[in-house]
């Protein structure tokens, strides 16, 4: 259930979060965010990992994405197109992973991956001509910054092979965005207050319980939650095998925000989104051509990646 949990949850947590950003500065919202999540490391041991590969996961998968995420909400992307554009991560991480790592996607994958694309750009035409060019390039660097930790994690060479791993992970990267992330967010003006410490706590004091409460749903499912499933499947698994699952979550996000915000969703776009899940079930559902393809594939040696199972029938489980 992990690829499903992960499409649901955030999906779900793109119009979550405008309930924050409408009342906390976007860097502030972020550094809170992972200030929470970090609060695990006093309960959880460090995973056997060397140190560098945990800042550059945080780096990238926390920090970078969404920083720029936050940003880009708050200067007028909506939750829904945000989902959209920031899973431009999907093809990006098969490229990189293709380029690093030597995996070699199947021609059916890729070609899921090329229709769920297309599906992307045409949700991306009906609905984003009024969004400002800064706005989307920034959720753009976002997806960016997604892909190059998801292949981090991917390279990540665990001495120790645990079931616990991606959720220590999880919680000791989260040591890395609080700072830099607290530390911009100083530099920022905070509508009607100012900048700086007292205008940040300002703003914290008049938040109002829709604030916290998407914070907290932030905190649990989105990072605690989902952000150790997603590691955990980037462990074990492909990165091309894994990021289009991803696609789907826009998906929901589109038809939430619709429901709990009232963004406006034409016909147009619910076409779109249908093309976006057949991709996804080309890429995610078994073929026998597909299984013996990955089961001729060997992991070179010169990658210290965790060795991958004998083949995929527990992520094909966690899709149904």
């Amino acid at each position: 259930m992990s690829a499903t949990y992960i499409v649901l949850c955030w999906g779900l947590s793109f119009p979550v979060t405008e309930g924050a950003l409408s009342a906390l500065p976007p860097f502030l919202v972020g550094g809170l965010r992972f200030c929470c999540v970090a609060l695990c490391c006093l309960f959880v041991p460090r995973p056997a990992l060397a140190w560098r590969w945990i800042v550059l996961i945080g780096l990238f998968s926390s920090t970078g994405q969404y920083g720029l995420l936050y940003l880009g909400m708050a200067h007028g992307m909506p939750s829904g197109l945000t989902a959209l554009v920031v899973n431009a991560q999907a093809p990006i991480t098969i490229v990189v992973a293709a380029l690093v790592l030597r995996e070699r996607p199947t021609p059916r994958r890729v070609g899921g991956v090329l229709i769920s694309t297309l599906g992307l750009v045409l949700v991306g035409l009906t609905r984003g001509q009024s969004v400002p060019w800064s706005a989307l390039l920034l959720v753009l660097g976002a997806g960016t910054s997604w892909a190059i930790g998801n292949v981090c994690t991917r390279m990540a060479p665990f001495t120790e092979r645990r079931p616990d791993n991606a959720f220590r992970l999880v919680a000791w990267s989260a040591l890395i965005p609080p700072l830099p992330l607290l530390a911009l967010s100083l530099t920022q003006n905070v509508p009607g207050r100012g900048r700086g410490v007292h205008a940040e706590l300002a703003a914290m004091a008049a938040a109002g319980p829709r604030a916290w409460l998407a914070l907290a749903y932030m905190v649990v499912l989105g990072t605690i939650l989902g952000m150790s499933a997603w590691s955990s499947l980037l462990a074990k698994h492909p990165a091309d095998r894994v990021t289009p699952y991803a696609l789907g979550i826009p998906v929901v996000a589109l038809l939430s925000s619709r429901m709990l915000i009232g963004e406006p969703l034409t016909l147009a776009t619910v076409g779109a989104c249908a093309l976006v899940l057949a991709g996804i079930a080309l890429v995610a559902l078994p073929s026998r051509a597909g299984a013996a393809a990955e089961a001729e594939a060997v992991p070179t040696a010169a990658v210290p990646a965790p060795p991958l199972p004998a083949g995929d029938e527990d992520l094909a489980a966690s899709s149904a």
